[in-house]
């Protein structure tokens, strides 16, 4: 197996500390904000946005399968609100309707 040449790690180096620098950024520029009741709503609003924008794209490419594990997580999470459990049960619809034929 070949080492990974400078390059690569010059680009982990590079991407790590964009991704450092973008967080302390947020964190910065958030004490800057005034926390307003409908702020505090939009902050509460956004992770369920994010998963949703993050998700539906591979929902729709991947098709019913996709759709009936990502229900199957979606139930198991309301249910036990259990992360783990959630993508694990996502995970095994996924399998056992792929291995069905679907």
């Amino acid at each position: 197996m070949n080492e990974p040449g400078p390059g690569v790690l010059v680009a982990i180096t590079v991407m790590a500390i964009a991704t450092y620098a973008m967080r302390a950024a947020g964190f910065w520029l958030m004490q800057h904000v005034a926390m307003t009741v409908r702020m505090r709503r939009m902050l509460e609003a956004l992770p369920g946005s994010v998963v949703v924008a993050t998700v539906l794209p591979i929902a729709v490419r991947e098709g019913p399968v996709a759709m009936l594990a990502i229900a199957a997580a979606g139930a198991v999470m309301i249910l036990f609100r259990k992360d783990l459990l959630a993508v694990l049960t996502g995970m095994a619809v996924a399998a056992a309707a792929r291995a069905a034929g679907f």
